[in-house]
C-alpha cells in the first residue's frame, strides 16, 4: 500500500456510521465516511432512543438538544397491563426518547464534521481489499464518473442490513425473516390514546404500536404507528393504504382513533441475522450491517450506536500504539450484545404476536403478574434500556470491571460532562489526592466506592485503590498508551 488517504474509511452515514466517524475525529483521527446516497435520506424508520444512548449523547454534548425536541415516554404498555416502566433506572433518562432518527442523524453528522470528519455522499463502494498494512476501498460515483480508490489503515462497514462492506469482504450473514409486511408511518390522530408511554395493542391476527411525537394540531395530534396483519401480508414494495393502517390500529387497541392524516409510510420485513465475526482483520462490521432483528423493543439504532462508541475508541488507542488484539474485544463484548439483543427483540415478537388463544390467555394471565414484582420489573426496564449491560470481565478482576461507570456520583459535575473530551478518565476515591504524571482525565468520587478507571466509552476498565499505579499502569497498557505519554 502507497500513501494513506486517512486512518479509517467509514462506510456508511447512518447513526452507527457517524458515530464512529465523529468520535475517531474528534480523538484527531483522519476519518472519511463514504454514503451511496447523495443527499440526507429523510426517512426515519426508527424512533426510540434508549436511556443508555442518551448517556453516551450527552457525553457528545448531543443530548440536551435531542431531548429538548423530542417526547418523553417513560415506559411502554405492552400487552393486558403488563408494563415495562422505566422511571425507576438509575439514570438522568428515565424514559424513551421519541424522535424521528432523522433528528438523530442531522446531530451525529453535525457532530461528525465540526471534528473534522470527511463526509463523501454519492458514492457506492464496489471493491475492497486488505493487506498487512492497511485496506484499500474502490468506490464509484453514483451519479457517473470513474471510481477512486481510498487507502486507510482501518476500515468499518456501517451500511446496514444489505452492506457492501460484509459481501466484499465474503461475510455470511445467517437467519431467517420473522415478521414480513410491518408497516411503520407518521399519522394523524384525532382521538390518539391517553398517558405519555408507548401504546402496544394485539389480537390473535392483528398488531399495534403508536408512540407519541409530541406534535399537536388544534384537531389532533401525531404519532408515528406500527401495524401488522396476519391476514393482510403483501410485498415490501406495496405501498400501505390509509384504509390498511386505520383498520389494523382500530383492531389492535379496541379504540375508533379517527385517522386524519397519514405523512410518510413504509413496508418492510424483519429478519433475524447475526454475522459469526464482527471484526475480518482491519475491516470491522457494526449496526445493521452487523446484526439485524425484530424492531420490538426499539434496540435496533441504539444497538448500532453503542456498536460504534466501543469500537470507535479502541480503533484510536491501536493507531497509539495499544497492542492489536484490544481490536479482538469490540467482537468479543459487542457479539454477545447482538445476541440477546435478537433474543429479547425476537421473544417480543413472538409474544405479542401469539396466534394460539390459550398461549395467549396463559401470556396474559403470568407477564403481568411479573412485571409487577419490582426486581422483575426492573431488571426488564434495565435490559430494555441499555443501562444495566455489562462486559464480562477478565478472571480475577474486580467485580466493577465491565459495569456502567455513568451513574457514579462525583464531588464536582458529572461523568459525561468530563467525557465530552476524549480520553480515559480517573475517578479517585473521596479525599484521595490528585495522581499526576498521566495523561488522563480526573474526578473525585461523592461516595465512599473505590478509585476507578473509566474507559471512553464509560465501562470501567479498572478499580481498586488509586495509590495501586502498577495496576492502574497495566489496565493503561491494555487500553491504550496515550495514558502513559508523560
Amino acid at each position: 500500500m502507497t500513501g494513506l488517504d486517512a486512518d479509517v474509511v467509514v462506510v456508511g452515514a447512518g447513526p452507527a456510521g457517524l458515530t464512529v466517524a465523529g468520535d475517531l475525529a474528534r480523538a484527531g483521527r483522519s476519518v472519511i465516511l463514504l454514503e451511496r446516497r447523495s443527499t440526507v435520506n429523510p426517512a426515519s424508520r426508527a424512533f426510540a432512543v434508549m436511556p443508555r444512548t442518551l448517556e453516551l449523547f450527552d457525553a457528545r454534548g448531543l443530548a440536551e438538544d435531542l431531548v429538548a425536541s423530542g417526547h418523553r415516554a417513560p415506559g411502554v404498555t405492552v400487552f393486558a397491563g403488563a408494563r415495562v416502566d422505566l422511571t425507576h433506572l438509575d439514570t438522568p433518562y428515565r424514559f424513551v426518547l421519541i424522535t424521528p432518527q432523522s433528528n438523530v442523524d442531522a446531530a451525529l453528522a453535525h457532530y461528525a464534521t465540526t471534528h473534522g470528519a470527511d463526509v463523501r455522499r454519492g458514492v457506492e463502494v464496489v471493491a475492497l481489499r486488505q493487506d498487512a498494512d492497511g485496506v484499500t476501498l474502490t468506490a464509484r460515483p453514483t451519479g457517473g464518473g470513474p471510481p477512486v480508490d481510498w487507502h486507510a489503515r482501518y476500515a468499518v462497514g456501517a451500511d446496514g442490513a444489505h452492506s457492501s462492506v460484509r459481501t466484499l469482504i465474503g461475510v455470511e450473514f445467517p437467519g431467517k425473516t420473522l415478521m414480513s409486511s410491518i408497516v411503520l408511518a407518521d399519522v394523524k390522530l384525532a382521538n390518539g390514546p391517553t398517558g405519555s408511554g408507548l401504546t402496544v395493542g394485539s389480537t390473535r391476527n392483528v398488531f399495534g404500536f403508536l408512540a407519541p411525537y409530541g406534535r399537536h394540531d388544534a384537531d389532533g395530534s401525531w404519532y408515528r404507528a406500527m401495524v401488522w396483519d396476519r391476514h393482510r401480508q403483501a410485498p415490501d414494495s406495496v405501498p400501505p393504504s390509509d384504509s390498511e393502517i386505520t383498520d389494523a390500529l382500530t383492531r389492535a387497541v379496541d379504540s375508533d382513533l379517527r385517522l386524519l392524516d397519514v405523512g410518510w409510510r413504509s413496508r418492510f420485513h424483519c429478519d433475524e441475522r447475526q454475522v459469526a465475526r464482527y471484526r475480518h482483520g482491519r475491516v470491522f462490521l457494526v449496526g445493521d450491517a452487523a446484526h439485524v432483528h425484530s424492531p420490538m423493543g426499539g434496540q435496533g439504532m441504539n444497538t448500532g450506536i453503542q456498536d460504534a462508541v466501543n469500537l470507535a475508541w479502541k480503533i484510536d488507542a491501536v493507531l497509539g500504539g495499544a497492542p492489536d488484539h484490544l481490536l479482538d474485544t469490540y467482537h468479543d463484548e459487542r457479539h454477545p450484545i447482538g445476541k440477546r439483543v435478537l433474543l429479547q427483540s425476537g421473544f417480543m415478537a413472538r409474544g405479542i404476536t401469539l396466534h394460539p388463544r390459550p398461549a395467549r390467555w396463559l401470556r396474559n394471565l403470568v407477564v403481568p403478574r411479573l412485571f409487577r414484582i419490582p426486581r422483575v420489573r426492573d431488571a426488564v426496564a434495565g435490559s430494555f434500556s441499555g443501562v444495566t449491560l455489562r462486559y464480562r470481565r477478565v478472571h480475577g478482576a474486580n467485580a466493577l470491571v465491565g459495569t456502567r461507570a455513568t451513574q457514579i456520583p462525583l464531588v464536582a459535575g458529572r461523568l459525561t460532562e468530563i467525557q465530552r473530551r476524549p480520553g480515559f478518565v480517573l475517578v479517585r476515591e473521596r479525599g484521595a489526592d490528585l495522581i499526576d504524571g498521566y495523561d488522563l482525565l480526573h474526578a473525585e468520587r461523592a461516595d465512599t466506592g473505590p478509585a476507578v478507571l473509566v474507559r471512553p466509552d464509560g465501562y470501567i476498565g479498572w478499580a481498586g485503590d488509586s495509590t495501586d499505579t502498577v495496576a492502574m499502569i497495566s489496565a493503561l497498557r491494555q487500553g491504550g498508551t496515550r495514558a502513559l505519554a508523560r
